[in-house]
C-alpha cells in the first residue's frame, strides 16, 4: 500500500444526515471515511434506530434537495436528506385547496 493510499484510508469527512417529521426534525453530524456512500453514512448515523419507519428501499434520498442513489459517494459537508413518502399527490392537494376556498367564498355571499 502506498503512503497516499494509507493516508486516504484514514482520512475522514464530516457529513450530516437529516430526517423530518411534522412535529420533529433530526440533524445528525457524523464522521465517515473518505469514499463512504450515502447508504453507509445513513447506517453509520444510527438514525434508523431512532426512526424504524425509514426504509431505504422506499424512502427517497437526496443531498441538498437533489435526489441521489444510495451508492452515491459523499463529499465533505454533504447533507443527506431522507424524504418521507407523500401522503397525497401534490396536484390532488391543490385541487382540494381550491375547492375549499371556493366553498368559503360561496358561504360569505
Amino acid at each position: 500500500m502506498t503512503d497516499l493510499a494509507a493516508q486516504a484510508k484514514h482520512e475522514t469527512i464530516e457529513v450530516e444526515v437529516a430526517y423530518a417529521l411534522p412535529e420533529r426534525q433530526v440533524l445528525m453530524t457524523v464522521q465517515v471515511p473518505v469514499g463512504t456512500t450515502v447508504e453507509q453514512a445513513i447506517c453509520h448515523s444510527s438514525i434508523m434506530n431512532q426512526f424504524p419507519e425509514i426504509d431505504l428501499n422506499k424512502n427517497r434520498i437526496g443531498i441538498f434537495s437533489i435526489f441521489v442513489e444510495r451508492k452515491t459517494v459523499l463529499q465533505q459537508r454533504d447533507r443527506i436528506e431522507i424524504y418521507r413518502p407523500l401522503l397525497i399527490d401534490p396536484k390532488e392537494a391543490r385541487r382540494l385547496r381550491v375547492k375549499r376556498k371556493s366553498v368559503k367564498k360561496c358561504d360569505n355571499l
